[in-house]
């Protein structure tokens, strides 16, 4: 319903802030209002507006990113808003990213109101599916990741290069054909089928 809303901050309290747009003041909970001042004077607020049947309420991040990830987390069985909030408030965005790509559940426990279960759950549910969410968060997160595949697909392609010349053929012959094969994710096995195909024609 609410995007954002950018207004005067009249109160920032423990748990929340009062944010006014044009004579209104909206009670937004953020995960630590203390990131905002008294003196901000038309601050955006990323808000995210949540009703149930038993509540109705708003909430307010500094960032995209962390509005982002909070509505990711309301999707983990076991985790409402105030855990979500709890989870923003004590971490930065980027940690809780990696925590959860990495599988790093001895991390994720020591946030407040989260076990085992649901840090196990967290996993599950969002590992892979962040990337498109808080890239700027970390930006050598994916990178790192592609960069070990690349090795280790290398590393393949390096022992099927030597079984292939191991067979007879020429250090100029294997030269010409890896390069095609560098483009492809095989096994080691798999390059030497593809590489004798090639060599073969």
């Amino acid at each position: 319903m609410y995007d954002y809303i950018i207004g005067n901050i009249e109160f920032v309290g423990p748990h929340y802030i009062v944010i006014e747009n044009n004579g209104i003041g909206y009670r937004v909970l953020t995960p630590n209002p203390f990131v905002f001042s008294l003196k901000d004077k038309s601050v955006k607020v990323y808000t995210y507006h949540y009703v149930r049947e038993d509540m109705i309420a708003l909430y307010g991040f500094k960032t995209q990113e962390e509005k982002a990830l909070f509505e990711k987390l309301l999707n983990v069985t076991g985790i409402g808003p105030k855990g979500a909030l709890a989870i923003l408030g004590s971490g930065k965005v980027d940690q809780v990213v990696q925590a959860i790509e990495n599988e790093d559940e001895t991390f994720l426990v020591k946030f407040p109101g989260v076990g085992k279960k649901t840090a196990r759950q967290m996993i599950l549910d969002l590992k892979g599916k962040l990337e498109n969410i808080v890239p700027d968060y970390f930006p050598n997160l994916f990178n790192d990741a592609l960069e070990t595949a690349y090795a280790a697909n290398t590393g393949e392609l390096d022992e099927a290069m030597e079984a292939l010349k191991a067979l007879g053929y020429s250090e100029r012959e294997v030269a010409k054909i890896r390069k095609p094969l560098e483009k492809e994710q095989k096994t080691t096995e798999e390059y030497i089928k593809a590489g004798l195909q090639l060599l073969l024609k």
